[in-house]
């Protein structure tokens, strides 16, 4: 297994950074193109392990692309065509989608992925799909699909475990037989709900809204556009984290805090709790870091992806921080709340967990080996981590290619920007 030693940092870090786009986005887009007629053009397109992982799942349904760099032209058909090798990788959002997307037209369709997307939770979306006509012959991965013109019509979902189930159903939505109201119980990260809303919109379908009810029309269609995707805020948390330890000032360009589709914008209120300063621009976001970071109580379970960002740099606070709303980042790459804290409990931080909440300590971090559990967010929590500690060593670094494959390039070339 490799291990690399992480880089610290001797001065407050200072930059302007332009970031790869939305991975919850760029996956959103990459479907609702192809399930469009004709060619779309999405720029700013996440280039790693899942959306990578995205679009080869798609070329194998009959979906084209044209790629130049960030930029990829989608030739969508309106439908996706049967195949026997549908392979998700370790890519959750890939899996439900797909499982979702495959059951809507007809054809038979083999879905698989990684061992550890085996282990994901799929069985209330397939319990679903199935009440709406699909044949799917298992609850997890591997499942063989007879995929049908699905009913619609009034269902309910239990959306605890994975938000992505309701965006799942609403993305395929315009081609069930009659209109399709979802009430979606157990709602948590709705964020990411809104999200899809918003970019079904984007490409011709309205979803009607109302607490957690969600309605869609009929006699609606997706249609091809230009699309660019917004920096990846889950991804920007890290480098604005960097700049809240060092007492440094990072700006990350194409933010607009306002108009940000991403519930993780709301990590920089956070931040200001912490004591940072956040600057909005109309085309970018810089986070100035305060000389002293304060502990927080904060439930972050509608934007929960930063939260490992937030563990990590709480040793550095003044007082405790306690983060709650995290029960469903149990069922994620790793175990997130036990994954953080044996980590940080390496490296001589005091913590305290129950089964949605981390509480950490102040402390001054010591060096030691740690591991990134295969979890891209665990990885790059610990490198920001590790700014302020010499010596700390990753082992299995190179799961950050999942969201960032260039992430610990990123972070060195910081230290060295005046």
């Amino acid at each position: 297994m490799k291990i690399i030693t992480l880089k610290s940092a001797t001065r407050s870090i200072n930059a302007m950074l332009n970031l790869p786009g939305s991975k919850s986005i760029t996956n959103r887009a990459l479907l609702l193109a192809a399930l469009a007629k004709g060619r779309s053009q999405l720029s700013n397109v996440l280039k790693s392990d899942d959306s990578l992982a995205f679009m080869g799942s798609l070329r194998s349904l009959g979906v084209t692309f044209e790629e130049h760099d960030t930029i990829v032209v989608v030739d969508g058909k309106g439908k996706l065509e049967s195949s026997n090798n549908v392979w998700c990788q370790d890519a959750g959002t890939a899996a439900r989608f797909l499982l979702a997307a495959c059951s809507a037209f007809p054809g038979e369709f083999l879905l698989d992925g990684t061992q550890r997307l085996r282990e994901r939770p799929l069985s209330d979306l397939v319990k679903v799909l199935r009440m709406l006509g699909a044949n799917i012959d298992q609850d997890q991965l591997p499942c063989t699909i007879l995929g049908n013109n699905l009913k619609g019509g009034n269902i309910h979902l239990d959306a605890d475990k994975s938000t992505q189930f309701v965006s799942a159903l609403l993305m395929v939505a315009p081609f069930m037989q009659q209109p399709l109201t979802l009430v979606a119980e157990h709602l948590n990260r709705q964020a990411y709900i809104e999200i899809t809303c918003q970019m079904m919109k984007s490409f011709g379908v309205d979803v009607e809204v109302t607490a957690n009810s969600y309605h869609v029309p009929l006699h609606q269609s997706y249609h091809a556009r230009e699309y660019a995707i917004e920096p990846d805020l889950s991804t920007a948390s890290y480098f604005f984290a960097a700049a809240a330890l060092t007492a440094g000032n990072i700006t990350v360009r194409g933010i607009n805090r306002q108009r940000c589709l991403q519930g993780d914008i709301r990590f920089l209120t956070v931040l200001e709790q912490m004591g940072c300063q956040v600057t909005a621009h109309e085309h970018s976001v810089t986070v100035q870091g305060p000389e002293q970071l304060r502990g927080i109580d904060v439930d972050m379970q509608d934007f929960s992806d930063p939260f490992l960002t937030l563990a990590a740099i709480a040793p550095y606070a003044d007082s405790p921080t306690r983060i709650t709303g995290l029960a469903h980042t149990r069922l994620q790459e790793s175990d997130r709340v036990s994954a953080i804290a044996a980590e940080l409990t390496k490296l001589g931080v005091d913590v305290e967990m129950g089964e949605d909440w981390i509480q950490i300590f102040p402390g001054q971090p010591k060096a030691a080996t740690v591991f990134s559990h295969h979890d891209h967010r665990v990885a790059m929590s610990l490198a920001i981590l590790a700014l302020k500690t010499p010596g700390i060593q990753l082992e299995h670094p190179s799961c950050v290619a999942k969201t960032c494959p260039d992430f610990f390039e990123r972070i060195e070339a910081l230290l060295y920007t005046v």
